[in-house]
């Protein structure tokens, strides 16, 4: 078996690695996008409702938020190696169960498994290519990486509409079966195993704590605007238990000899930094892709095939920046990376509030591009420059709370937009509404040309819904400000971050400026 301790791979070697560990996170972003599409047709086939059908997706997300931070405690216990080949393996596994499930609670079941499984693999890739290049090459690594990735989002919708419409369902799980293979024979065979320290205790107080929390905290954003947020008892709870959770995980860490998350991860500036900007930056990384498509289907009438089409300009302009960040690698100041992404996501967000219900499929097109162009920009160069300072050690752990503070920042983002749409709709319903009466001119005018009629209760009907549709419209243009000021707002964290001008000798970090 490889290990750690042998010498630096070749390479060739470590090209292949990078290959292994992205395939890895292939399956697992390919899968939380994929079953979206299949939800429908699970609906049908098992009789259930639209709430009962949501923890399909509820119980992966919470799976996922759950087992992420054990992470670093399980590499450090039980070997990288082992943990990251094992994780494939189960996914694998939980994927085929998801496949062949009789009912619903079988497949909620298989999801929990999934998401349990599925929470370690983008952590230990990141760890993995932190670990196999040096520092000169991480950003290059991360961008490789980073357009592997972006395969899970782009080809999933449109893979999984395809599989659903003319195969089943269940082939949006069978799918995962060749690729889990292929990934697990690569890990075999170059991925090093890490020293392990098998003295080290589990802190089960302090994981229960934050298993709590997390857990409180993702069944609230998922849950919170179908059930009228703090209007419903459940969401009411599930906020103090996510509360209370988070509280004594922090009390519990600060005070534990031995605890879950070691509290001097947090005192590295640039991890620190890194964390709060990957968290302003995942409430805008899944909005968009939130709001768009009932923008389109719904507004719009587009079909969700082409639906799907003119999102996918979105992750090329992702891989194109990433393909450009690998090739500067550490020529360019991360930093100043970062801005430009962040520039270039609040440009093309701003395009976007000019939307309206004629807006060409070119227009779309290019604020997508311009967009993924900002998100390539920024994600590389964000995780290299992260973890520059941090301890070898501690990167495991690292990794995964930085995946996690990601997630959680999407999960909040995309409440965020969804609760402030459906509110801004009724906002802009009632104030569009004020201006229709008798004195209105322009209403006048309509009457008189024919092309309203308010003497008849279908007409009527037919002006209700033409202020609705106008009212969306206008929300959704509020959406995409409120995610323009965002971007904006997470300029100044780039400004705490301090740029790495040394490559470490092994084992050491390195120098910042």
């Amino acid at each position: 078996m490889p290990t750690a301790a042998s010498a630096a791979p070749t390479p060739a070697r470590r090209r292949a690695i990078t290959a292994a560990v992205t395939l890895a996170t292939v399956i697992q972003t390919l899968d939380t996008t994929i079953a979206n599409v299949a939800l429908p047709r699970m609906q049908g086939e098992m009789g259930a409702t639209q709430e009962q059908i949501a923890w399909v997706l509820t119980s992966y997300i919470v799976a996922t938020a759950i087992c992420m931070p054990l992470t670093g405690f399980l590499a450090e216990r039980f070997g990288r190696r082992r943990l990251f080949i094992a994780s494939v393996v189960g996914f694998t596994l939980a994927s085929m169960l998801c496949g062949v499930a009789a009912t619903l609670g079988q497949i909620v079941l298989f999801r929990v498994l999934q998401g349990a499984f599925g929470a370690f693999l983008v952590p230990l890739a990141q760890a993995v290519l932190l670990d196999t290049w040096p520092r000169e090459k991480q950003t290059a690594a991360m961008a490789v990486w980073g357009v592997g990735v972006m395969l899970g989002p782009i080809l999933g919708p449109t893979l999984g509409g395809w599989l659903t419409e003319y195969q089943s369902w269940r082939w949006v799980f069978f799918i995962n079966l060749p690729i889990g293979i292929v990934t697990t024979l690569g890990l075999l065979a170059w991925l090093p195993e890490t020293p392990t320290d098998r003295g080290r205790r589990f802190d089960l107080a302090g994981f229960a704590y934050l298993a709590i929390g997390l857990a409180a905290l993702q069944l609230m954003l998922d849950r919170g605007e179908s059930l009228g947020w703090f209007e419903s008892r459940e969401i009411v709870l599930e906020a103090a238990l996510a509360a209370l959770g988070l509280y004594l995980f922090v009390v519990h860490i600060l005070t534990h000899t031995a605890p879950f998350v070691q509290p001097r991860l947090f005192t590295d500036r640039n991890f620190a930094a890194g964390l709060a900007t990957a968290f302003a930056i995942g409430l805008v990384l899944l909005a968009t892709t939130t709001l768009l498509p009932p923008f389109l289907q719904g507004l719009m009438g587009y079909p969700v095939f082409d639906t799907g089409l003119l999102l996918a300009p979105r992750g090329a302009g992702t891989a194109l920046a990433m393909i450009a960040v690998g090739r500067l690698g550490d020529r360019a100041d991360p930093r100043l990376l970062i801005l430009l992404g962040l520039g270039l996501c609040a440009a093309s967000l701003h395009a976007m509030t000019a939307f309206d219900t004629d807006v060409t499929p070119r227009m779309i097109a290019w604020t997508g591009i311009v967009q993924g162009l900002g998100i390539g920009f920024v994600f590389p160069p964000l995780t290299t420059i992260t973890f520059a300072s941090l301890a070898p050690r501690d990167r495991n752990e690292g990794t995964a709370l930085f995946s996690l503070v990601r997630n959680i920042g999407s999960s909040v983002g995309i409440s965020v937009v969804v609760s402030a749409l459906s509110h801004n709709i009724r906002a802009n319903h009632a104030a569009l509404a004020e201006h229709i009466d008798a004195s209105s001119l322009p209403l006048r005018l309509a009457i008189e040309s024919g092309a309203w009629r308010l003497d008849t209760p279908e007409g009527l009907a037919a002006l209700d819904a033409e202020v609705t549709r106008q009212a969306t419209t206008i929300a959704f243009l509020q959406d995409f400000r409120l995610m323009m000021w965002v971007c904006l707002a997470a300029m100044p964290l780039v400004l705490l971050l301090r740029r790495p001008v040394s490559s470490p000798a092994p084992g050491h970090v390195a120098a910042l400026d």
